[in-house]
């Protein structure tokens, strides 16, 4: 698992455009980069439109997303909600993996593998600066906003 000061990987992925998002685009600002299962499911949806909801309060902290899910897919998911951030297709998990964010999950008695909902602060010159492994949906906009004193 990464921790706090760590260099975060590097990672570009289609967003829900089809343009190649890379972690370097935002070098010079601090991004919130954070890993959610399943586009358009309720916990998934709690959490992108409570981050949607502070966008105002971050200043030019970015905010990016990233699932298994099809660029389609997460294209429908920004415009039935207004999203209005960058939602990424990590369709082979590879990134998910490279930041923790891939594991075994249990759900009523069935093991599998999947996405575990994570969420990492990066600063402008790319190192960790938080990172909350396992975090709640409603959790994620809160922690976020403490970090950045805001």
């Amino acid at each position: 698992m990464l921790t706090q000061g760590d260099k975060a990987p590097e990672f570009s992925l289609p967003d829900q455009d089809g343009n190649t998002v890379s972690l370097s685009d935002f070098r010079g600002r601090k991004v919130l980069v954070y890993f959610y299962p399943k586009a358009d499911t309720p916990g998934c949806t709690t959490q992108a439109c409570g981050l949607r909801d502070i966008l105002g309060e971050i200043g030019d902290t970015a905010v990016v997303g990233i699932s298994p899910d099809a660029p389609a897919k997460q294209k429908r998911f920004d415009e039935k909600y207004g999203l209005g951030f960058p939602l990424l297709s990590d369709a082979d998990h590879a990134v998910a993996e490279a930041y923790g964010a891939w594991g075994e999950k249990k759900n009523y008695g069935r093991t599998y593998m999947g996405v575990i909902r994570s969420a990492f602060l990066v600063d402008e010159e790319g190192n960790l600066a938080e990172v909350w492994p396992k975090i709640t949906p409603k959790d994620t906009p809160k922690k976020l906003l403490a970090a950045l004193g805001s």
